[in-house]
């Protein structure tokens, strides 16, 4: 496949998470936790059986063959899931506590600008320009976030700490997508982040109850909740998740990350679409500094000879 195939999947990947935030706000009435929950059982499970399949059909060339290799395999699933759990929870909290799908997108895009800024840790330096990048920002985040009374609500704090939680799961997937099998590592640590997500789910939206738990039963006891539910377990988490990690395989970091980022387009296009959502001035202008601040983060001028 082409590198613009590869490109396609990115741009395929950036639709399905952006729209999945109109199915995390349809979803969120049995609580933010327990649809995390339930999503990743789901996800876990579609993506281990579809391992299966591809192992029948000889098309796992890195499917592990010794314990070295289970081991590293299930090194990076773990990793991966941990700070999935924390980006997802953290991102379906931040909607929970009343953020826009749009907004939301926008914020959760700020994981490209928190990316360059994590590398420092790694013995990376940032130019100039990635700084610049982070005050502006900083200033989109101003205008999109802070209201009349100069206050940040906590919903808009929480999901900018999604967004760093999702910029180390992209560097741990940097670290070792060319060494494992991918659609097990996508497995994994979407395996993680369910169990992870059952401690939340019993102690905050099921109260330490088990007697709560009727009211998960009753609500998909319907039909129509099921379809955000499926919607963001099959095609964001086992579908764009999966597809993210191969192609990060074949196309250089900027421009993965430039196609990632349409993410918060589609979020903003999703919310305006189907939840009738719209944002005032000051806030699409907060949006547009952010989003320019994406791209210029992500292009390369090199100078004439």
């Amino acid at each position: 496949m082409a590198n613009l195939g590869y490109s396609f999947l990115l741009v395929l990947t950036a639709f399905l998470w952006g729209s999945t935030f109109v199915a995390q706000v349809e979803g969120n009435s049995v609580g933010p936790f327990t649809f995390v929950c339930i999503r990743n059982f789901i996800a876990t499970a579609v993506l281990f059986g579809l391992a299966k399949i591809l192992d029948k059909l000889g098309k796992s060339p890195r499917r592990p063959k010794n314990s070295a290799e289970k081991k590293l395999l299930w090194k990076a699933g773990i990793f991966c899931g941990l700070a999935m759990f924390c980006g997802m929870n953290l991102q379906q909290s931040g909607i929970f506590l009343g953020t826009p799908a749009g907004k939301a997108g926008f914020l959760t895009t700020c994981y490209i600008i928190f990316v360059p800024i994590l590398s420092l840790f790694l013995g990376k330096k940032s130019s100039f320009k990635i700084w610049f990048c982070v005050l502006l920002t900083l200033c989109g985040l101003y205008l999109l976030c802070i209201k009349e009374d100069f206050s940040i609500q906590l919903s808009d704090s929480i999901l900018l700490l999604c967004a760093i939680a999702f910029a180390v799961q992209i560097l741990v997937v940097d670290k070792y997508v060319t060494r494992v099998d991918n659609v097990r590592l996508s497995a994994i640590q979407f395996l993680v982040v369910a169990i992870l997500s059952i401690f939340p789910t019993f102690f905050i939206d099921l109260k330490s109850s088990v007697s709560e738990l009727h009211t998960i039963v009753d609500v998909y006891s319907h039909g129509t909740p099921w379809i955000p539910l499926l919607y963001a377990a099959i095609l964001s988490s086992g579908v764009a998740f999966t597809l993210q990690i191969i192609a990060q395989n074949k196309l250089k970091p900027t421009v993965a990350s430039l196609l990632m980022s349409l993410e918060s387009v589609f979020a903003v296009l999703s919310g305006w679409v189907y939840l009738g959502e719209h944002l005032s001035l000051q806030e699409g202008i907060g949006c547009i500094l952010m989003f320019a601040a994406v791209i210029l983060s992500q292009i390369e001028w090199k100078p004439q000879k």
